[in-house]
């Protein structure tokens, strides 16, 4: 594997273009300001420190584009990873901005790709910290430009960002992502374990960690797994575990611990919405307070949660031999 050791004075983007043989970068400390894109298979980024080895930006969904537009979501991110098989380890991505509720949605990483590993990294950023690519088939259609109709976007993301066939696995071991609202969102197969969650005061003072829109047919959906929700400057009983984004999303939460800023309720519907008919949410061994779960929530059986324990572990092997 052919190594490149870099600084902040280094042009990381032209450096990821002209990689074309799996490739391991080193990210010396520092902060890198850049708006990056990885579309290189089979690359890993390593950073000298999480805490100081540090890639940041600060786009915003009401920020005007060149085309016209505002930037919306999905073109807000520091980080875009469409490349198979990348890892990042041992730095921090951040969307700079904090002020969502008058600039809109700040993502720090997107990931649209087959397979994906975070070992030891720091997500920061406010609402919609972490995108996990599928895009909902609905969205696929709006962004594509797929009809006649003119409030429909065509081109408005780039292909190999909106269209992913298939699943998409992705692990995120001892990392810590920080937000407020549906920070972490999409609708990837992904594995968060023995991570920090951590929510941050909002002026709305209301938020939810999790937004998923997985399809019915998918089995797995998000697993968290001893992880660790904490405030830093959220409100009591203000923030939720989870509401569905799209019909059908799956969350479940394992042996994790929580802060008082977590709602009783845990999960949250959607607004005006009837997906506390088709959410499945569920839980155990929750910890750190007490909860009184909405019916429409379910809690597994430790034998239900061992299955769901033992997929993680089955798919970090298949990570680790690749």
């Amino acid at each position: 594997m052919e190594t490149i050791t870099v600084t902040p004075n280094d042009n990381l983007q032209h450096i990821l273009d002209n990689i074309t043989v799996p490739t391991t970068i080193y990210m010396k400390k520092g902060t890198y300001r850049t708006k990056l894109d990885v579309r290189c298979d089979n690359v890993k980024i390593i950073g000298e420190d999480r805490e100081t080895s540090r890639i940041t930006y600060a786009d915003y969904a009401k920020k005007p584009h060149a085309d016209g537009r505002e930037y919306n979501t999905f073109r807000t991110y520091t980080l875009c990873i469409t490349g198979n098989n990348v890892t990042l380890e041992n730095l921090t991505v951040e969307n700079s901005n904090t002020a969502p509720e008058k600039v809109g949605q700040c993502v720090a990483l997107s990931v649209n790709a087959p397979r994906f590993l975070a070992k030891n990294v720091g997500l920061v950023s406010t609402q919609d910290t972490l995108f996990t690519a599928p895009f909902p088939d609905d969205l696929v259609i709006r962004y594509s430009g797929l009809t006649d109709d003119p409030t429909y976007y065509d081109g408005f993301i780039p292909r190999e960002q909106l269209y992913m066939e298939g699943n998409s696995v992705q692990i995120y071991e001892k990392c810590k992502i920080s937000g407020t609202v549906d920070f972490i969102f999409g609708g990837a197969e992904a594995y968060f374990y023995d991570c920090d969650i951590i929510s941050l005061g909002d002026r709305r003072n209301c938020g939810y960690v999790a937004a998923p829109s997985h399809s019915l047919k998918q089995e797995r959906g998000y697993a968290f797994i001893g992880c660790r929700f904490t405030d830093s400057g959220a409100e009591k009983d203000t923030i939720y575990l989870a509401r569905p984004w799209r019909d059908f999303g799956k969350c479940d939460f394992i042996d994790c611990t929580l802060e008082g800023h977590i709602a009783p309720a845990l999960y949250d519907k959607w607004n005006d919405t009837y997906r506390d008919k088709t959410a499945r949410f569920a839980h155990c061994n929750l910890t750190g307070r007490d909860i009184a779960p909405v019916a429409w929530s379910k809690e597994l059986s430790r034998s239900d949660a061992d299955n769901i324990i033992k997929a993680f572990k089955a798919r970090k092997k298949s990570f680790n031999e690749r």
